[in-house]
């Protein structure tokens, strides 16, 4: 039951997958953690000792993740919002930020579609 930032790691998965369940833990970054904890990555979460999930602990202690990284992102939108920056006004209008169409997708950001009523048609 490995237990790192306060997020359960999944115990049938590898060790280098499984820490990718931390919010800002990615593959690459997850092999060079377990390099580091010389601890190896093709190893199941459920098979750690003790002492690997520690030095995993550790290692994972040295990068910013989970609530940090989420304060400094969502501080970083809010600069960029205060300043008027072209990237603030987006994500405060609620569009795509990195330059995508809007024309015809973007409905993640936009939200569902609105119904815009149309003229009635005639019997002519």
């Amino acid at each position: 039951m490995a237990r790192i930032k306060n997020v359960e790691l999944p115990r049938e998965k590898r060790i280098a997958i499984g820490l990718t369940y931390i919010y800002g833990i990615g593959r690459s970054l997850a092999e060079d953690i377990c390099a580091k904890a010389k601890v190896d990555p093709n190893k199941k979460v459920a098979d750690l000792t003790a002492d690997e999930e520690s030095s995993l602990r550790s290692e994972v202690d040295n990068h910013l993740t989970e609530g940090d990284l989420r304060r400094e992102v969502q501080m970083n939108i809010k600069t960029k919002m205060e300043i008027n920056s072209y990237q603030g006004g987006r994500h405060r209008k609620g569009l795509p930020v990195n330059g995508q169409r809007t024309s015809r997708n973007a409905r993640t950001r936009k939200g569902r579609g609105k119904v815009v009523a149309n003229k009635k048609k005639t019997g002519k």
